[in-house]
């Protein structure tokens, strides 16, 4: 029985034309940016996200602690979302590793960032506080069920960075899905911004890696960080070849995903005692209700038992399922999976 596994975009492995890419790979010493493979995954990556240079990296965590590094001084002071995954999921890397304090701001239901609240985190010149340096958005946010940040809220964040001297950098793991979500071209969404991180390895379906892009100058200090993060690797190109084909062919058909997950949503929301509680981009969220007769873990169990079908509950809230669709899981798996609930809950 084939596996159908819900659990994340993250779980997706590499296609057919990736592995093939992979096995006739060009490579070289990436450390002696030798690596042809490497050099164009990241100048084809700058290009698309409208930014000067870029720097391949191994996860998007160390794609966005080495733009903290980059950016910030010991003892400076970020603004970022309370339920962003730089601050809840990235094992304070900032602080841990650089010395640098987060300012919580509240994360909005749309996954905004109030300006009102980025206005008032900001420090004062005042020799007690660290000096405010940047402030980070989040676009989709995870938190906040995959929700897409429009252009021009970002274009609203890029003026008040501006306003205030601040330097402004986006953990677009999933740019792509915002951009899809959005139809519009990725460079719209990134246009402010001084540095940008995205993943090649979730709805783009690479094995690994991530790529930060920014100035010149600052991808330079970006490489020095990732160097000391043990992240500096060498014949590289073999991954760099998937993330190649995954920039130049998977991007266009996240709507599609997209497109499932709504589909998904629909169909579970006829079932009865499944609750949705949202579905943004290739986001859907559901719950039981108290008169489903079976327990989460029991559901979740028995789905993985019988149907071979992978869901986990939520971490970020108690009596959640988080679903996210991907490039293997087609219509005729949404199919299975609505009929395998519908016999587990009728």
């Amino acid at each position: 029985m084939k596996t159908i596994d819900l659990r994340s975009d993250t779980v997706s492995h590499p296609t057919p034309a990736m592995r093939e890419a992979m096995a006739k790979a060009v490579v070289g010493d990436d450390v002696y940016h030798d690596d042809p493979t490497v050099n164009q995954l990241e100048a084809d990556a700058a290009e698309l996200l409208g930014k000067e240079a870029a720097v391949f990296v191994t996860s998007g965590t160390q794609g966005n602690l080495c733009a903290l590094l980059a950016h910030c001084n010991r003892g400076e002071s970020i603004i970022i979302g309370d339920s962003s995954h730089i601050f809840r999921y990235e094992q304070g890397g900032m602080a841990q590793l650089g010395g640098i304090l987060p300012h919580t701001v509240p994360v909005q239901a749309d996954g905004t960032l109030r300006l009102c609240d980025l206005e008032s985190a900001i420090n004062p010149d005042d020799e007690h506080k660290p000096v405010t340096r940047l402030v980070a958005l989040e676009n989709t946010h995870n938190m906040a069920g995959g929700m897409p940040l429009s252009a021009e809220y970002t274009d609203a964040v890029a003026d008040f960075a501006r306003r205030n001297l601040l330097i402004f950098h986006i953990d677009g793991a999933r740019i792509f899905n915002a951009a899809a979500a959005y139809g519009v071209d990725v460079k719209t969404l990134v246009a402010g911004a001084d540095s940008v991180t995205f993943c090649l390895s979730k709805g783009l379906c690479a094995p690994a890696g991530s790529v930060l892009v920014g100035r010149q100058d600052f991808i330079r200090r970006a490489r020095r960080a990732r160097k000391v993060l043990g992240g500096s690797m060498r014949q590289v190109g073999i991954l760099a070849a998937a993330g190649l084909v995954a920039l130049h062919t998977m991007r266009d058909r996240l709507s599609e995903d997209h497109d499932n997950a709504q589909l998904l949503a629909e169909g579970l929301s006829e079932l009865p005692d499944i609750c949705i509680k949202g579905q943004n981009t290739n986001f859907v969220f559901f719950s039981l209700s108290d008169d489903a007769g079976i327990s989460l873990d029991e559901f979740v169990g028995a789905l993985r038992r019988d149907y071979n079908i992978f869901m986990s509950p939520y971490s970020g809230e108690q009596g959640l399922i988080r679903l996210r669709t991907h490039y293997w899981i087609d219509r005729s798996a949404i199919d299975k999976v609505i009929a395998a609930v519908s016999s587990l809950v009728s």
